[in-house]
C-alpha cells in the first residue's frame, strides 16, 4: 500500500511540476494582459457612473447642456490618465518580457506537445499524447500570435520628407496587439488571412524649440517662448489590421503543416479609430525647476483612420512599415500622413 500511494505522489510531483515549469512566455503575456484588463475595466464602469450623475443633473435642471458636456469631457480625460497611469507598471513589465523573449533568456516549450495522466487496473500513467496516433484530430488550422512591433516614425507632408520639421530619431511608434492567422488552403501551407486588434502609439518630435498648437480648424507647429527640453506629440490609434500572409514554412517531423517557422510576407491594411491624442512639453521655469506638461485634446486629428502595411521576414522577426492614407489632421491646408518603419514580432 505505501508502495502504491508514494508511485501516486511521485507521478502528482512530476505532473504539477511539469505544469509549473511549462508557464509560457503566453501565459505570461496573459496574466499581465488580464491586469490591464481589470484596470481597463473598473475605469469605464467609475466613467459610466460619472457620466450617468451628469446626465441626472441634467435631467432634473440643475446643470446645463453646456456644462454637462465639459463635464463628461472632464470624466473622460481624467479616466483615460487614469488608465494610463494604473497600467504604466503592467507596460513596462510587458516590455521586458518581450525583450527577455528576443534575447532567449525565455525557453518556450514546445507547444505541439500535450500530457495525459491516465489511470487502469495495471497502474498509473504519464503519456505524451503529441505523438501522432490514428485517433487524433485534423489539423488546427487557426492559430493566435501576440503582435508587438516597434520603430521610428514621421509626418509626410505634401508625400515628401524633405526639409523635415520633426526629429527623425527621436520620433517612434509602438504597436500592441492579438492576431490571428488562418490557413487558406486545405493541402497547401502558402497562403495565410492574418487579422486582428491592435492598438498603435505614434509619436512625433517637431524640430525648432516648437510644438503643436490648435489655431481655430488649423493645427500648426509655433516656436516655444521657453527652451524646451523636449516637445512631441503622441497619437494613439485602435485599429484591426487584416493581412494576406505568404508562409513558407514546411511541414513538422509528423507531417503536418506548421506556420511561422520560415520566410515570411504580408501584406494589407487596418481601419480604425483614433482614441487619444497628447501633446508633451518639458522645460525649466523661471526658478529652474523641471516641468512636464501633459495636454489631452482634439487637436484636429482625424476620429477614423485607415491605411495600407506590409512586412517580409523571417520565423517570428519581420521588417515593417505602415502608412496611413487619410491625413492626420482634418482641415490643415496642408496634407500630411503619418508613416512608419520598424520590427515587428509574431509570437505565438
Amino acid at each position: 500500500m505505501r508502495n502504491v500511494i508514494f508511485y501516486v505522489s511521485a507521478l502528482l510531483c512530476l505532473f504539477v511540476g511539469k505544469a509549473v515549469a511549462q508557464q509560457t512566455f503566453e501565459d505570461r503575456i496573459k496574466i499581465i494582459s488580464d491586469k490591464i484588463s481589470v484596470i481597463t475595466k473598473e475605469e469605464k464602469e467609475a466613467l459610466k457612473l460619472e457620466v450617468d450623475a451628469v446626465n441626472k443633473q441634467l435631467q432634473s435642471g440643475q446643470m446645463s447642456q453646456d456644462v454637462a458636456d465639459q463635464k463628461k469631457i472632464e470624466f473622460a480625460e481624467t479616466r483615460a490618465a487614469n488608465i494610463e497611469r494604473r497600467t504604466a507598471a503592467a507596460q513596462e513589465e510587458l516590455k521586458k518580457l518581450v525583450q527577455e523573449k528576443v534575447d532567449g533568456k525565455i525557453t518556450e516549450r514546445d507547444s505541439t506537445r500535450r500530457f495525459k495522466f491516465t489511470a487502469s487496473t495495471r497502474g498509473f500513467k504519464l503519456e505524451d499524447s503529441s505523438q501522432p496516433k490514428d485517433t487524433m484530430k485534423g489539423e488546427q488550422r487557426t492559430t493566435s500570435q501576440l503582435v508587438f512591433a516597434f520603430g521610428l516614425n514621421h509626418f509626410l507632408t505634401d508625400g515628401a520628407m524633405a526639409h523635415s520639421d520633426y526629429r527623425v530619431w527621436g520620433s517612434h511608434f509602438y504597436e500592441l496587439g492579438l492576431s490571428w492567422n488562418s490557413r487558406l488552403l486545405k493541402n497547401h501551407n502558402l497562403l495565410h488571412l492574418k487579422y486582428g486588434l491592435s492598438m498603435q502609439w505614434n509619436t512625433v518630435r517637431p524640430t525648432d524649440n516648437r510644438y503643436y498648437e490648435e489655431d481655430g480648424d488649423q493645427t500648426v507647429l509655433v516656436e516655444s517662448p521657453v527652451n524646451l527640453g523636449d516637445s512631441r506629440f503622441r497619437n494613439v490609434n485602435l485599429v484591426a489590421p487584416v493581412h494576406l500572409e505568404f508562409d513558407f514554412s514546411g511541414r513538422d517531423k509528423y507531417g503536418r503543416f506548421f506556420s511561422h517557422q520560415g520566410f515570411r510576407v504580408g501584406i494589407g491594411g487596418f481601419v480604425g479609430a483614433n482614441v487619444r491624442s497628447k501633446r508633451v512639453l518639458e522645460y525649466e521655469d523661471t526658478n529652474n525647476n523641471e516641468v512636464t506638461q501633459k495636454t489631452v485634446g482634439d487637436y484636429n486629428v482625424n476620429d477614423f483612420v485607415y491605411g495600407v502595411s506590409a512586412y517580409v521576414g523571417y520565423q517570428a522577426v519581420s521588417l515593417y512599415c505602415k502608412y496611413d492614407l487619410n491625413p492626420v489632421f482634418e482641415d490643415n491646408e496642408v496634407d500630411q500622413h503619418n508613416i512608419s518603419f520598424g520590427v515587428r514580432l509574431d509570437l505565438n
